[in-house]
């Protein structure tokens, strides 16, 4: 039996924003004529650090941190380089669902986990904007702000106490199933969106199904 959620919260890359989905894919996207780096380490090196997005670690110190694990393959730029386009911009409708949301009156929220580079990008509120639809969101909530990353359970909590919401009034959509079983074990109601398909085309889909549009 569904029900009508009072807040739906995106997470961002994989939802909303189209991302690289990988480094390697990344260094290519960067326009980086040398090779990446193929080294266990290197890439064990890149989970550590891509986990401290908690605000342990700034953007320029993991820049570093990646340069030195590289073994001379890339220079502090480069790797800011590959950061940058991670982010490939909106999918398109994503607008539609934000303006369907409003129209109901029914509050949204970002949770995402991200660092103050993409953080800067994404939540810019420049009439420009690359990211429009992110600005939109009732709430904000990146994870190096936060202190916290998903799927630690606690970020699911610090959600419910910022907004006064309950469990089962929120409605939450990610792209990593890791996520969505965290929020699930939380009490939300969660949906995993496949990032290969349509983004906005399923989540108009779910928030009808649920009775939120």
């Amino acid at each position: 039996m569904t029900h009508r959620s009072s807040l739906v919260v995106f997470d961002v890359g994989g939802v909303l924003v189209r991302i690289a989905r990988s480094w390697a894919e990344a260094h290519r996207l960067a326009g980086l004529t040398r090779k990446a780096p193929t080294d266990p380490a290197f890439a064990s090196t890149l989970t550590e650090l891509g986990e401290r997005m908690d605000g342990s670690l700034s953007g320029p110190q993991f820049f570093a941190r990646v340069a030195a694990a590289s073994g001379g393959i890339y220079k502090p730029d480069d790797v800011r380089r590959i950061s940058d386009v991670f982010l490939r911009g909106e999918y398109p409708r994503v607008g539609d669902v934000f303006d369907r949301l409003e129209a109901r009156g029914v509050e949204s929220a970002i949770l995402s986990n991200t660092n103050d580079a993409h953080w800067a990008r994404l939540a810019s509120d420049d009439e420009n904007a690359e990211f429009p639809s992110v600005r939109r969101a009732t709430y904000l909530f990146p994870s190096h702000l936060l202190g916290l990353v998903k799927p630690d359970p606690r970020i699911y909590r610090a959600v419910e106490e910022a907004t006064g919401r309950t469990a089962t009034q929120i409605l939450f959509f990610d792209d990593l199933q890791a996520n969505v079983a965290a929020a699930r074990a939380a009490g939300w109601t969660a949906e995993r969106i496949d990032h290969t398909g349509d983004p906005a085309a399923q989540l108009l889909a779910s928030l009808h199904r649920h009775d939120v549009i």
